[in-house]
C-alpha cells in the first residue's frame, strides 16, 4: 500500500473532523459532549443495548455509563438490556435535530446546486466504500447458528424469488461441509454467507453464496467468492463450479465477470439450471505466507468434467 494513498486518507479525515467539530460547536451548541449527542440520536425511542453498542463500536460499560450521565439529566431510562428515551428525551432530541438541519441547509446554502449533488453524491460512494472495509469476513464452523440463520434467509429469498418455490430442505448440512463455510459479518450482525465443498481430488463447489439485501452494492457478492477460491485453492483445489438459477441475473453477472466458465450440469439439483467452472492459479505472495491463492483463472488445458473428477447429483 503506497505511502501517499495513506497520507491522503489522513488529510481527508483531518480535514473532515475539523470541518465537522465546527459544525456541531456553532449548530448544536457546548452544553453537551459530542458523544452523549449521539447516544440521543442511536438510542432512538428504544434500543436493545448489545445492537447499540455495535452501531457505536464501544464496549458495553462505556455505553452504560455515557446512558448513565443522560439518566441523571431525566433523558433516558436505562435498563439492563435495553434504553428508551423519556419525554424529555424525545423532546431534546427534537431540538437537537433542529439545530443539526439547520446547521446542514446553512452548509448546503453556501454552494450551487451541481455542488450539492457532487457532495451528496461523494458521501454516498464514501459510504458504501467505509461499509465494505467494515465488514468482516471469516470462517466458521457450519454449524454456527449464525451461519444456519443466513442460510434460512437465503432460503426465504429464493422461495419467493423462484416461480416453484425452493425447498429448504436441499441446504448444505453442517456435517456436509468437507471445506470452509464463510460468514460475512457488519456490526455484529451476519449479513453474507458462502461455502465450499469437495467434490472430487482437487474439484470443489461452492455453494449457498449470498448476501443479505441490505448489503448489496458494497461488492461483498465478490468478496465472498474471492475468498472462497483462495480458501479452496490453500487447500489443494484446482478447479471451482458452481451452478444457478436463471433468475439470479446479478449472480450470473458476477460469475462470468470473475472467469467463470459455462459448462454443462454436473449434479441433480433442480435449481442449478446453470453451471459454471473455474480453474484456480495458486501464486505465492510475498509476506502472506506458503499456498496464498489469487483468484485468478486460465484456460483449462483438460476440463474437470472430462476428467471425471466431479460426483454427479450432490446436494446442494
Amino acid at each position: 500500500m503506497e505511502g501517499e494513498q495513506i497520507e491522503r486518507v489522513r488529510d481527508f479525515n483531518r480535514y473532515y473532523n475539523q470541518r465537522f467539530s465546527a459544525l456541531a460547536d456553532r449548530f448544536l451548541g457546548h452544553e453537551w459532549p459530542l458523544g452523549q449527542a449521539r447516544l440521543l440520536f442511536e438510542v432512538g425511542i428504544r434500543s436493545d443495548l448489545h445492537d447499540l453498542c455495535a452501531r457505536l463500536g464501544q464496549d458495553r460499560d462505556h455505553v452504560r455509563q455515557q446512558l448513565g450521565a443522560l439518566a441523571v439529566q431525566g433523558l433516558v431510562v436505562l435498563g439492563d438490556r435495553s434504553a428508551a428515551l423519556t419525554d424529555a428525551g424525545l423532546a431534546k432530541r427534537a431540538e437537537l435535530d433542529r439545530r443539526a438541519d439547520a446547521g446542514i441547509a446553512a452548509l448546503l446554502g453556501e454552494l450551487t446546486g451541481g455542488q450539492r449533488h457532487r457532495l451528496l453524491a461523494a458521501q454516498d460512494e464514501i459510504r458504501r466504500v467505509l461499509r465494505a472495509a467494515a465488514v468482516v469476513v471469516e470462517a466458521v464452523p457450519p454449524d454456527l447458528p449464525a451461519a444456519r440463520d443466513c442460510l434460512s434467509r437465503y432460503a426465504a429469498e429464493l422461495d419467493v424469488t423462484f416461480p416453484e418455490g425452493f425447498d429448504a430442505d436441499v441446504l448444505t448440512r453442517p456435517e456436509e461441509v468437507t471445506g470452509t463455510q464463510l460468514l460475512a459479518v457488519e456490526l455484529g450482525r451476519p449479513v453474507g454467507c458462502g461455502l465450499w465443498l469437495r467434490l472430487g481430488p482437487g474439484v470443489a463447489e461452492i455453494r449457498h453464496l449470498w448476501v443479505a439485501p441490505e448489503a448489496r452494492g458494497l461488492g461483498l457478492g465478490r468478496k465472498l467468492l474471492s475468498r472462497l477460491e483462495v480458501d479452496a485453492a490453500n487447500n489443494g483445489i484446482d478447479t471451482v463450479r458452481l451452478g444457478t438459477h436463471p433468475l439470479l441475473t446479478e449472480a450470473l453477472a458476477l460469475y462470468r465477470s470473475a472467469g467463470y466458465d459455462d459448462i454443462g450440469g454436473y449434479s441433480d439439483n433442480a435449481y442449478n439450471q446453470l453451471a459454471f467452472e473455474k480453474v484456480l492459479v495458486r501464486t505465492d505472495v510475498a509476506g502472506s505466507g506458503p499456498g496464498r491463492a489469487d483468484g485468478t483463472c486460465r484456460p483449462p488445458s483438460v476440463s474437470a468434467s472430462r476428467r471425471g473428477a466431479v460426483v454427479s447429483g450432490s446436494r446442494r
